[in-house]
């Protein structure tokens, strides 16, 4: 872009511009006016105010020599069609948070870190129909910003809560269930192993007897959390009922699930749990089913691991135990 020798007067070019010329300074909008080199021919009072330049400072010279955080070849491409096609660009804060980066000084939107910006870049054409310069308004939107990106983030929590178990951090039940249909599915389509998994704490009812509810709550809340130690990121793991927990051990065959099975089972024997000065010990008891292909549902895939845990129980407690068909 060549900028041209006869550059117009700012008396002409506000009476180019959409508004009256005293509304220049006082309008809650930056007002730009650039040439084809994007040198400055105009800077608003909005922009002064916010960019920390007067008039005086910048007119004249490269914006990007005063604004390096703009980043100049995608500018120039951006700008393009405002002079070969004397079209209008718009470049929205969900694209790009903002053009200038200037700060947040409005207590209504301190959150922010900077302000969001939309900005509009328009042609302004001369008497003979060329574009020589172009205006550029520049549109405070950060409480319209904020207001969106705080309602996305109380979404993503609401969708968070929806399926984590508030205690212990895992998968809730329900969602949980939703994922094991999903890699009941996929099992069945690949020609890979995957292990069922079910255990739950031995005696807690006494724990809760002795302790209290809220020492059972904190034995299930450090459970859950040697569980996540113990397991892949792969894996799927959650609170299946009040201190039953449900492990899906993706990729891995029943003796890949016994070593998993067998550090859950002494590390969680090892725990100790601190309440009220009391010292709480407790083992755990676990079920483990191998995926097969004659399963007809996913739930009857977890129905044989949790036969293998009542086997468990049944056997003495503080350990694991393998589904075998004449379990069933």
């Amino acid at each position: 872009m060549n900028s041209h020798t006869n550059t117009p007067t700012s008396s002409s070019l506000l009476g180019n511009l959409p508004f009256p010329a005293e509304l220049f300074n006082s309008i809650e909008v930056g007002i730009v006016i650039l040439d084809g080199d994007f040198k400055v021919q105009m800077w608003n009072k909005f922009m002064e105010n916010h960019g920390g330049k007067r008039s005086g400072e910048i007119v004249g010279h490269s914006l990007f020599t005063h604004f390096p955080e703009i980043e100049e070849q995608w500018l120039r491409t951006k700008v393009d069609p405002v002079f070969n096609l004397k079209s209008p660009v718009f470049i929205i804060w969900e694209q790009r948070p903002y053009l200038f980066k200037f700060g947040c000084n409005r207590p209504v939107t301190c959150a922010a870190e900077h302000m969001y910006q939309n900005v509009t870049m328009f042609p302004i054409v001369d008497d003979h129909g060329n574009v020589s310069q172009f205006c550029m308004l520049v549109y405070d939107v950060t409480e319209q910003a904020l207001g969106k990106l705080g309602m996305e983030m109380l979404n993503g929590e609401l969708e968070t809560a929806s399926r984590v178990d508030g205690l212990t951090g895992l998968y809730n039940r329900r969602y949980w269930q939703e994922r094991f249909d999903e890699v009941f599915k996929l099992c069945v389509r690949r020609d890979k192993p995957s292990t069922a998994m079910m255990l739950d704490i031995d005696h807690f009812k006494r724990i809760n007897d002795t302790y209290g509810h809220q020492a059972g709550d904190k034995v299930i809340k450090m459970l859950a959390a040697l569980i996540k130690r113990c397991i892949r990121e792969t894996d799927l793991a959650g609170r299946y009922g009040g201190e039953e927990f449900a492990i899906i051990l993706t990729d891995s065959s029943v003796d890949d699930a016994k070593i998993v099975a067998e550090r859950i089972r002494q590390l969680a024997q090892r725990l100790m749990v601190e309440h009220e000065g009391e010292t709480i010990q407790f083992t755990v008891s676990l079920g483990l089913a191998q995926f097969d292909p004659e399963f007809s549902s996913a739930m009857a895939w977890l129905e044989l691991a949790d036969q293998a845990l009542y086997t468990a129980k049944q056997n003495g407690r503080n350990q694991f135990r393998v589904f075998a068909p004449a379990l069933a």
